[in-house]
């Protein structure tokens, strides 16, 4: 595999297929396969039904805590060696799944597999905001993410065979050597300037010197995040309550992300095209009508319908946040500012589910679809408020200074 140019020129999509795109995908077969066997390994050692939940919550949070120090680790060392740090980080935890003896050791390798999506996604964003051109960056973003989302639609069919002949642990092993493969693969990128050690802000600083943006555009982001995230936990629930048999929710959440897959490339050309104000309030009020829609559904034809149409607002909303977050990062400051907009998103992908289980659990899963609903259209209008249009900068839009998003960073070979 041939290693990628990074000079003073923006990179073209093709180019990138390989040392970038297809690891994705690669990385995403192996999550795939494995997320929905977590809960199970916890069954396996003795969890109730809900201290399994928690305890798969438990990678939600690893990203969570990880999100700004992964910011330091690539603005340190960058993107290649953060890679690296990540994929030791999930190595040790998909290992400390699998030989779990107790829900302990399980908690905590779930804790640093999150900890390593959250390293892993932060060198990918970074290194696609330095080397593609800003007029080619929604599309650069959906097909990161469409790449990922595209591997974890296949990696449960594929890790079905290894889960029949080996339990649970089949898929976990899958995500281990998809990972390493992936990571080796990743290899022959080049990382961006590396920041002098010295020049590194605290995390408290860097909140501060951006709380404006993360105060505004993060709370669109921290909407996005839960509505995600809440459609795994939400939807299978209801159909449960609708008497729905786990085959036929199964055909649906397949169908769901099928649209959610085809809608990837074609949500980066509008990213690109429209802006994210259009895309980012288009995607939220597909998000609230599916949401609010659900209580309604009585029977597999109705709940489809909601289904596919949170299937077609989480693929609208594929590479937004990434996008939006790279116009706005100071070119100075860039890991160590994702690392904060990420965190905005993967609050909301954690909260989201942990609200869907609470007002579910004392006011009814309708009450939690209307939740949801309220929750994401305040989402839409923060979108619509705050969002940048065409403009080349989300600081410019919201009355800052120009952050030189016109002009492809300078990065050097390492």
């Amino acid at each position: 595999m041939s290693a990628v140019t990074v000079d003073t020129e923006p990179l073209q999509l093709r180019s990138l297929v390989w040392p970038v795109f297809a690891p994705m995908a690669l990385y995403g077969t192996g999550a795939g396969a494995a997320a929905p066997m977590y809960a199970w390994r916890a069954l396996d050692l003795g969890a109730s039904a809900g201290t399994a939940g928690l305890i798969v919550a438990l990678g939600g949070l690893g990203m969570v805590l990880a999100d700004l120090p992964a910011g330091r680790i690539v603005a340190r060392i960058g993107e290649r060696a953060a890679i690296g740090v990540g994929s030791v980080l999930g190595t040790v935890g998909v290992l400390a799944a699998i030989f779990a003896p107790n829900l302990v050791v399980l908690a905590v390798g779930l804790l640093l597999n999150g900890a390593a999506g959250a390293v892993w996604g932060l060198a990918r964003q970074t290194y696609l905001v330095s080397v593609v051109a800003p007029e080619q960056r929604g599309r650069a973003m959906s097909a990161l993410a469409g790449s990922h989302r595209l591997g974890f639609f296949c990696g449960p069919f594929l890790g079905a065979a290894l889960v029949h002949g080996m339990g649970p642990v089949g898929a976990l092993w899958l995500q281990l050597v998809t990972m390493l493969a992936a990571a080796v693969a990743m290899v022959a990128i080049r990382s961006s300037e590396i920041s002098d050690p010295s020049s590194l802000r605290p995390v408290h600083t860097v909140l501060s010197e951006n709380r404006r943006v993360l105060g505004t555009l993060g709370l669109a982001s921290v909407a996005v995040g839960a509505a995600r995230a809440s459609r795994t936990a939400l939807l299978p629930l209801w159909a449960a309550h609708l008497g729905i048999d786990p085959a036929a929710t199964s055909v649906l959440f397949g169908l769901a992300g099928a649209v959610d897959v085809l809608m990837s490339y074609p949500a980066g050309v509008w990213l690109d095209r429209a802006g994210s104000r259009v895309t980012g309030t288009a995607c939220g009020i597909c998000f609230a009508l599916g949401y609010a829609a659900l209580p309604f559904t009585t029977s597999v034809l109705t709940m489809g319908a909601a289904t596919m149409l949170l299937g077609l607002a989480n693929g609208l909303s594929n590479g937004l946040i990434m996008t939006v977050g790279a116009y706005a990062a100071p070119p100075d400051r860039r890991a160590e500012f994702l690392g904060a907009w990420r965190l905005t998103h993967d609050v909301g992908a954690f909260a989201g589910p942990v609200a869907v289980g609470l007002v579910g659990a004392l006011a009814g899963l309708a009450a939690a679809g209307g939740l949801m609903a309220f929750s994401v259209g305040l989402g839409a209008f923060a979108m619509y408020r705050w969002f940048p249009g065409h403009v080349r900068s989300a600081r410019e839009a919201l009355g800052g200074n120009e952050v030189g998003a016109n002009e492809p960073e300078r990065v050097r070979r390492r």
